[in-house]
């Protein structure tokens, strides 16, 4: 039975090699971007493709795990520098591996950068030395690693929940519908089940043939695909033999995927890759000769987007599937740039630079027209028969070849009369031509007189008028003369109603004459003989855009080119149009930049001239817009004085999770005389690298948001100290705006300017203020004693005026008393002189009347005279000199009496005139005198006196009363 299944398997992939062109169903092929190894800086094999929430591309690869953020490429390496064979990747942001003799999980750490767990450690010693891992699975919430000996179960915190064990190898590995298939060599096709291996098919085939890969069909049988190329259907009854009529016999199939639309990719080892529909019929084929860089295939992987990613055995291809144009170029043999294009008789039709080509309405099989080559620029349906503008003239395509139609050179465009179709209007590089077709011949007639200016564009309106625009001078109305001989023609400019003379073209749509201009969509008006604005299609373009090229389609769809705007105008039920025109961004750029052309083809299809080859478009296809893609800060690095990684950004809602806000960038903060920022960011749309927009504000710095611009980093420097917020946004190349993403950091003030500084400052500012308010005190305060001493001053000299005023007086007094003292001691000196002189001359009139006494023998006389000295003794006694000197002492000597003897009233009379002599400073005998005594009794008075007042030894007596 076996025998008779693998027959029938062979007849039908033979069957399928004979017919496998008329099957072919694609079309031109899709955008493409090509990755080397050089690029990605990684190993030349790539096992395993993923993506992650954040769109990043994860790329299992023989020198580790590659990642791709939109921008650039970054590689991680295992510890032990191994082959990565597979990966799986989680939404907490792990990705799981399968390596070289390794198996676990990297997840970022704190500054985002990817680190290795390896669980290694949690199997059982003797299972821990394995040396290929070559598939990792989730299903069901556990983690599937699969070697050629084992199939390792873990739980999600790592721990090991079973082993399952081959009983010969394991040969390959496949999920589908979250059922995991894999063969085993001694056993066949098993499948895993509540952790076990359970059989089923034990079919030769599936034991020895490696199967490439495992779809479940609709019907529940398992589409196999083996590495021979064969294909199997297995149902619970038998296995039989699949035969897709689009694949030729492969010499090794590496891979089968089903994608979400239900086509099922094949990646190969020697042909590129197969895209093929659920019945067998081919999608699209891609090899070295179609398009890729690398025949061969090693992994497959579906992205969010809808784009595919080939694995090569040197590089990565990026196939943009999700968008609805298809490139005809040289991977299709179409060489030179597009200028136009035309469907005629079940084939299309390209006209460029170089030649003209024809292609199946499949898309399969592309014919060159012979003597087509050089510049091509129209193509001119005329009675069922195909025309060529060409630079040399007019050609007649017929059977393969273009025939050349003499007469004339530099053909523009051809236009059929409106009431003779046979006669044929060329519009050439100096003005008109005629030409005539009879019997499906073609002949030069005549050049047209009366118009000389190049006529690129010609349209004919309804009362047979020719209209032609010239981009450089204005619009011209061409009045044919009866005999086709001659045009009269009118000049229409700025004075006419157009906006300006410069680039304005002239169309037919919806059967009548509509006129681009630089500003807007202007008609004829033939009542007043001037152009005004068309009302039906300006409401759909700003009022300065410029339509470069403009077709309508059978429906009634407008396709367009204009400055920076490419897109569709789809016709509705109700008249009006809705426009479809941000899809059409992808291929601004590739465009024709010379003279802009889209071509019709069919509804809905069209062909846009490119500047290598044409673009195809069918509005019935991925009409919806790529889903946006995140924006992320890449890196943050600190500038100053070298770059240092502060952060990577591209796997922040894990690092948020685990680390906190610090992930955001909260908590960051930067030295003052580090605050040199600088962001890198991108959005991970795949090959967006050039046309991606972004836009930024660092809040705290800037007002808003910055104008869009290409660059993928922003650098601040020294900032100053304070609270910043870096937000950025993105813009796709479809005007799709991002979300903000904030960054939050933190300047710290210089140390001068902390807050410990700040008390400082105020301290010392309280501390100079105390001192400054004391100084200024002080000055004060020596100001004041400066005035107060200025006024002392004049007080003082106003004092010492009045004092030397008082010493004056004083002085004058004095010199008064002194002299009154001098009178007085004058007349104290007369009364003691006169005392010394009466008392001396009574003295010496005792002493002589003593003698006399002494010598008188006469007793009588004796005692007469006896009584003369007692009268004297008498009169002395009660003499009132004394009183009289006691007058005159105290006016010189002030009270010196009166508190001499109340210093010491014990002393006698006589004391108290000794003491008045002393004060005098008399001489010994002077006293003796004056006190009717002899100088020894004067002597005796003074020891006495000395007694009385306590004096010491040492105290001289005179000097003690002149003191008192």
């Amino acid at each position: 039975m076996i025998s008779n299944q693998m027959t029938k398997v062979l007849q039908s992939i033979l069957f399928f090699s004979l017919i496998i062109q008329v099957q072919a169903q694609e079309f031109g092929i899709p955008f493409s971007k090509y990755y080397s190894s050089k690029e990605y800086n990684g190993g030349i094999q790539n096992f395993s493709i993923g993506q992650d929430q954040n769109g990043l591309i994860y790329v299992a690869n023989n020198f580790g795990l590659l990642e791709y953020d939109g921008t650039s490429w970054d590689r991680y390496a295992l510890p032990n520098s191994t082959k990565i064979r597979d990966l799986l990747i989680e939404n907490n942001g792990r990705v799981y591996i399968a390596g070289q003799g390794q198996l676990g999980y990297f997840r970022p750490n704190k500054i985002g950068y990817l680190e290795f767990i390896s669980w290694l450690p949690q199997l059982p010693l003797k299972y821990q030395n394995v040396e290929e891992v070559w598939k990792v699975f989730k299903i069901n919430g556990k983690y599937v690693f699969c070697t050629f000996k084992n199939i390792f179960i873990f739980d999600q915190n790592g721990s090991l929940v079973n082993i399952v064990e081959s009983l010969g190898d394991f040969e390959s590995f496949h999920l589908s519908n979250n059922q995991l298939y894999f063969q085993d060599s001694e056993r066949g096709l098993m499948k895993l089940e509540k952790n076990k291996a359970i059989l089923i098919s034990d079919i030769p085939s599936l034991k020895n043939d490696l199967i490439s890969g495992i779809l479940e069909s609709t019907t529940g049988a398992l589409k196999i695909f083996t590495e021979k190329g064969q294909v199997f259907l297995l149902t619970t009854q038998n296995l039989s033999a699949w035969t897709p009529t689009a694949l030729p016999k492969f010499s090794k199939v590496n891979k089968a995927i089903r994608l979400r639309n239900g086509n099922i990719a094949i990646g190969t080892q020697y042909d590129g890759i197969y895209i093929i529909k659920e019945n067998g019929s081919l999608e699209l084929h891609m090899n070295l000769e179609k398009g890729l860089q690398n025949n061969t295939v090693i992994s497959i992987f579906e992205d969010r987007g809808g784009n595919l990613w080939l694995g090569h055995n040197n590089g990565i291809t990026l196939l943009e599937l999700s968008l609805p144009f298809r490139l005809i170029g040289p991977q299709k043999g179409v060489f030179g740039t597009g200028y136009t294009a035309k469907f005629f008789e079940d084939e299309i039709y390209l006209g460029t630079n170089v030649e003209v080509n024809k292609i199946s309405a499949n898309g399969e099989i592309l014919t060159k027209i012979s003597n087509s080559e050089g510049q091509a620029y129209s193509f001119g349906l005329i009675e069922k028969n195909l025309l060529l503008g060409h630079n040399e003239g007019a050609y007649l395509i017929k059977n393969n070849r273009a025939e050349y139609i003499p007469g004339i050179k530099g053909i523009w465009c051809f236009l059929p009369l409106k009431d003779n179709p046979k006669l044929i209007i060329a519009g050439t590089y100096n003005g008109l031509a005629l030409f005539e077709e009879k019997e499906g011949k073609y002949a030069f007639i005549r050049k047209i007189k009366g118009f000389e200016e190049s006529s690129r564009l010609i349209q004919q309106d309804e009362l047979g008028n020719l209209w032609m625009s010239h981009g450089y001078k204005g619009v011209y109305k061409l009045t044919l003369s009866e005999d086709l001989t001659e045009v009269t023609a009118r000049f229409y400019g700025n004075k006419d109603g157009l906006p300006t003379n410069l680039l304005n073209s002239v169309w037919k749509i919806g059967g009548r004459l509509v006129f681009t201009t630089e500003y807007g969509i202007y008609v004829y008006n033939p009542a007043t003989n001037r152009f005004e604005k068309d009302q039906v299609l300006n409401p759909y373009f700003e009022k300065d855009f410029l339509v470069t090229s403009l077709v309508e389609d059978p429906i009634g769809n407008i396709f367009y080119i204009g400055s920076m705007e490419v897109g569709v105008l789809e016709k509705q039920a109700d008249g009006s149009y809705q426009k479809n025109h941000q899809i059409f961004n992808k291929i601004i750029p590739l465009l024709n930049d010379d003279l802009q052309n889209v071509s019709l083809l069919r509804s809905n299809e069209v062909i846009f001239a490119a500047n290598e080859g044409f673009i195809w478009y069918k509005l019935d296809i991925n009409k919806v817009l790529p889903p946006p893609y995140p924006t992320f800060i890449k890196a943050v690095y600190l500038t100053k004085p070298s770059d240092s990684l502060l952060a990577l950004g591209k796997h922040v809602e894990l690092m948020e999770q685990k680390f906190g806000s610090e992930s955001k960038g909260k908590g960051l903060q930067l030295p003052f005389n580090q605050a040199d920022i600088r962001f890198e960011f991108t959005n991970s749309i795949p090959n967006n690298e050039n046309t991606t927009q972004f836009r930024f504000w660092l809040e705290g710095l800037e007002k808003e948001f910055g104008d869009w611009t290409q660059k993928r980093d922003k650098a601040y420097t020294n900032l100053s100290e304070g609270n910043y917020t870096f937000y950025l946004q993105s813009k796709d190349l479809y005007g799709q705006i991002s979300e903000a993403i904030p960054f939050t950091f933190t300047v710290l003030p210089p140390w001068y300017r902390t807050t410990t500084a700040w008390f400082f400052y105020l301290s010392a500012a309280i501390l100079a203020l105390f001192i400054v308010s004391r100084r200024v005190d002080k000055q004060y305060q020596k100001k004041t004693q400066a005035i107060t001493a200025e006024q002392r001053k004049e007080l003082e000299q106003k004092s010492n005026d009045l004092k030397n005023s008082q010493k004056e007086l004083k002085k004058l007094k004095t010199e008064k008393l002194e002299a009154e003292i001098q009178s007085k001691n004058k007349e104290l000196a007369s009364a003691t002189m006169h005392l010394l002189n009466k008392n001396g001359f009574i003295d010496q009139t005792k002493s002589h009347l003593a003698q006399i006494i002494k010598k008188s023998k006469n007793q009588e006389v004796k005692n007469e005279l006896q009584k003369v000295i007692q009268s004297i003794d008498k009169n002395i006694a009660e003499d009132d000199d004394w009183h009289q000197f006691e007058i005159h002492f105290d006016q010189v000597h002030g009270d010196f009496m009166d508190r001499f003897k109340k210093a010491h009233p014990t002393l006698s009379p006589q004391e108290i005139k000794l003491t008045a002599y002393l004060r005098m400073n008399l001489s010994t005998k002077e006293i003796a005198y004056l006190m009717n005594i002899s100088p020894r009794g004067v002597e005796i008075a003074r020891y006495r006196l000395r007694k009385k007042l306590q004096l010491e030894r040492s105290e001289n007596l005179q000097e003690f009363i002149l003191k008192f």
